[in-house]
Parts: structure tokens; C-alpha cells; sequence
């Protein structure tokens, strides 16, 4: 097996086996992120991958669960070449339960409805989408490159192919000056599909980003814990989604809010209300870079 550079995984993928299938992203301009800088972009040759994957096999035998392909939005090779790859890690390991990528709105979209189907068919069972904010204005500063509506259409996409969505909010990326409408508009955006996942993280800012620059600049203004978690509590109060699990699954985050909606709605928010009334003090500072 060879990596390339940082592979990067989510916290739920922790045991699962991580396969490179593509090197760096394709977007990669978000002013917010620290990811696959300096890395050209570039397809893996599926014989590369399949050759990985027998090495795998030989190594850890065919008892395999879950298997991750990185990197950064998988999702855009070739529908064939995705299909080919996902065929043969299943003959190779029997017991595989789930196989996930990163995809991005704007590169799900580039896939039709037959497409997906067929990748769900294929084994894919989740697609890990990083929508970070439901605000136009939010998605336009941080130079995600793609919109609300189209984060809704890829939502969409994936739930009618069966395909689990995993999407991530960020706590923070509004500033101060957008915190409402970044909550408002995201609760809007995802009470439109009800992915499965909604995992919460919270900005912090990082050395090397043009989002670090203006935070050190003054022109961005990071969010208090207890803003960060106020903007938490409006997201969760204005969800209207069903059976979408709400997760707070790493360590950048003030505090552990999760639940199913709209089941745990209530105890979220108690529980939040409980994180207010701890002294800001006690909580991590705001600007902290090497979470």
C-alpha cells in the first residue's frame, strides 16, 4: 500500500481501511483550510489502486469491515472507474459492510441519478460532504465554490439514491457579523433533505490560510465559546429534519451536543443551555491552531 503526503480521514473513520484513489482536491480554495496545499491535484491509475488493494488484502487477511478511499472529493472519478475499484475491494473482502468518500456539492451534482444508483449498487454506502455553511454570503467569503442551492440538489441526489449523507457544519466560519444567518441558512439547507449526519465542528484558525490572515489582521472576528455555542443552538432550533443524527465528533468543538432529530431536539438544547452557564474561562481559548 502507498500514500501520498497527509492523507486526511474523518474521526468516524478511524477504523476503517484508507485507500488513496485520488491525490489532493480539486477545488482546493477554501480560505478556511490547510488541507492538500502545495499538492497538485490528480486521479490515481485504477491498477495502482486495485494493486493497493490486493496488498491490503494480503496483509490484513479479508476480514475488512468499512474502507475509506481519500482524497479530498473521490467522488468526482469516473462513475466506471468508481464502480471497478468498489467491485473489486468486494470480491476481495467478503464482510465489507461499508465503503465512503469526500464529495463536495458541486462535484456530486456531475453525477446523474443512474450514476448514483449504480455507485449504491456498487457498494458505496456514504459520502462525507464538507457544506460548512448554508449562506450564500458565508460560502462566497469563504471561497467554497458552490451554493446553497447546489448543496440542496447534491443533498437530494444522494438521498434518493440511497446513499448516506454525512455533512459537516462549521461552527464559526460566519464571523461574528454573519453568525446568524450562517445558522439560519444552514438549518434551512439541511431541514431540505435530512441528511443523515450532521457533524458539527468549530473554525479555528490556521497558519497559512488566507482565513488566518484576516483573523490576525483584524477583518475576521472569531466567535466566543459561548457565541459558538449559541450559534449551535440556533442551527439545532431551526432544524426541521427527520431521523438525521446530529453529531459533535471532534475535538475543535466547546462541547458534546448530539442527538436524533427531531426526537432529541429538547435535550440538545437543555444541554447547551447547561455549556452556557459554565464561565467562558474554563473553556479553550478561541484561537488555539494545533487542534
Amino acid at each position: 500500500m502507498r500514500y501520498e503526503g497527509t492523507v486526511y480521514r474523518p474521526p468516524s473513520e478511524a477504523q476503517s481501511l484508507l485507500i488513496q484513489a485520488t491525490i489532493g482536491c480539486p477545488h482546493n480554495k477554501c480560505t478556511f483550510c490547510p488541507m492538500y496545499k502545495g499538492t497538485k491535484f490528480r486521479l490515481r491509475d485504477v491498477a495502482e489502486i486495485i494493486e493497493d488493494l490486493n496488498s491490503a488484502r494480503a496483509y490484513y487477511g479479508e476480514y475488512i469491515y468499512s474502507l475509506f478511499f481519500p482524497d479530498g472529493n473521490t467522488i468526482i472519478m469516473k462513475t466506471d472507474q468508481l464502480l471497478e475499484i468498489f467491485s473489486h475491494a468486494r470480491s476481495l473482502f467478503p464482510h465489507l459492510q461499508r465503503i465512503t468518500v469526500y464529495g463536495s456539492a458541486r462535484y456530486i451534482n456531475k453525477k446523474s441519478e443512474k450514476d448514483l444508483l449504480r455507485l449504491k449498487e456498487a457498494g458505496l454506502s456514504r459520502v462525507h460532504t464538507g457544506m460548512e455553511s448554508g449562506d450564500d454570503v458565508v460560502l462566497a467569503r469563504i471561497q467554497k465554490g458552490t451554493s446553497s442551492e447546489e448543496i440542496i440538489s447534491a443533498g437530494k441526489k444522494l438521498k434518493e439514491a440511497g446513499i448516506e449523507t454525512s455533512e459537516y457544519y462549521l461552527t464559526g466560519i460566519g464571523g461574528r457579523d454573519r453568525t446568524q444567518e450562517h445558522a439560519i441558512n444552514s438549518a434551512r439547507v439541511l431541514s431540505a433533505f435530512s441528511p443523515d449526519f450532521i457533524r458539527i465542528r468549530t473554525y479555528v484558525p490556521i497558519p497559512g490560510t488566507p482565513l488566518y490572515d484576516d483573523y490576525k489582521n483584524g477583518l475576521f472576528q472569531l466567535l466566543t465559546p459561548h457565541e459558538a455555542l449559541q450559534e449551535i443552538r440556533l442551527l439545532v432550533e431551526n432544524l426541521v429534519c427527520e431521523n438525521t443524527m446530529v453529531l459533535s465528533d471532534h475535538v475543535a468543538n466547546y462541547w458534546n451536543i448530539s442527538g436524533l432529530l427531531p426526537r432529541d431536539r429538547e435535550a440538545m438544547l437543555e444541554s447547551v443551555d447547561q455549556a452556557l452557564q459554565i464561565d467562558e474561562s474554563r473553556f479553550r481559548p478561541a484561537h488555539i491552531s494545533h487542534l
